[in-house]
């Protein structure tokens, strides 16, 4: 068998021409694959949580059923880093302006952006005004039904348009000719003319009640408000408006005109503080809990993730 004899002095040479030439471009070349492999690559997504609150409605004129609460929802999302969410915060709907008007719908929160879900809470159902057995407006909670006759009115529906969790409660009816129903609220639906209750959230580090049904109007004595912004009902004339950046209903009255509207909405988001940008829109407030960046939206903005 004939012997080959391997020369190793290529190798030995770090100087030698052939060496390099034969070697070198691809010892280079994988080197440089190696540090191509990951850097430079964009950071990776994570996740953030977002309280969603739509604002509360307003109360029915005269003796007029109490506002629904706002909508009231939460969200834990992933994001991808430079993202652009878009906030929709809802204001509080008007109380009704005569004996006989309808207080008006709160107004939707939204927040959104490209390959997030989009969260809607949906804004409280109108308290009625002083109709013969007219209902309250369905809405996030539903709103208060009017007094004015008899049978009792009914109240309007919550979690309308429907969605799980339920992001709220129903109104109730009214009696007769001297109470109207109060409006749902977030966690309990109303009972009589007394509004329902809101649900507790501790995104921004301490415990809020949010999204809180109006009373309802009537003729006999001062209704109560749910906790978590809802309005009182006032037997003694104008109602008390919902609570603003809480979602609640307002509160009817017990003669004439109502002059308080529903409570505006928030939104409230959770964010690393490793992640947070600090590029916004809108003038939200930024507060630090812990290792986390607490960005609330009492209006309309943007928010960059």
């Amino acid at each position: 068998m004939k012997d080959f004899n391997f020369n190793t002095s290529l190798l030995d040479e770090p100087n030698n021409p052939k060496r390099t030439k034969r070697n070198g471009p691809k010892t280079k070349s994988f080197g440089y694959q190696i540090l191509g492999f990951g850097a430079g690559g964009s950071s990776p997504p994570y996740q953030f949580e977002a309280l969603i609150v739509a604002g509360g409605a307003g109360a029915g004129g005269g003796i007029g059923g109490g506002g629904g609460a706002g909508g009231y929802r939460t969200s834990t999302q992933e994001v991808a880093v430079g993202t652009a969410i878009t906030v929709t915060v809802g204001g509080g709907g008007t109380s009704g302006t005569s004996d006989s008007s309808d207080g008006s719908q709160g107004s939707n929160s939204v927040i959104s952006g490209s390959g997030l879900t989009t969260f809607t809470s949906a804004g409280g159902g109108f308290g009625r005004g002083y109709h013969p057995n007219a209902g309250g407006g369905d809405g996030g909670s539903g709103g208060g039904g009017g007094s004015g006759g008899v049978p009792t009115s009914t109240g309007g529906s919550g979690n309308v348009p429907s969605v799980s969790p339920a992001q709220g409660t129903d109104g109730a009816g009214g009696t007769g000719y001297s109470d109207s129903g109060g409006g749902g609220g977030a966690t309990q639906a109303a009972s009589g003319r007394t509004g329902g209750n809101g649900t507790a959230n501790s995104i921004t580090g301490s415990s809020v009640t949010y999204a809180g049904g109006g009373g309802g109007g009537s003729r006999g004595g001062n209704s109560t408000g749910g906790t978590g912004g809802g309005g009182n009902g006032n037997s003694g004339g104008g109602a008390q408006s919902g609570t603003a950046n809480l979602g609640g209903g307002a509160g009817g009255s017990g003669v004439g005109a109502n002059s308080g509207g529903g409570g505006s909405g928030v939104v409230i988001f959770k964010i690393p503080t490793a992640n947070y940008s600090g590029t916004t829109t809108g003038s939200p407030t930024v507060t630090t809990d812990g290792d986390y960046k607490i960005v609330k939206f009492t209006g309309s903005g943007s928010l960059t993730a």
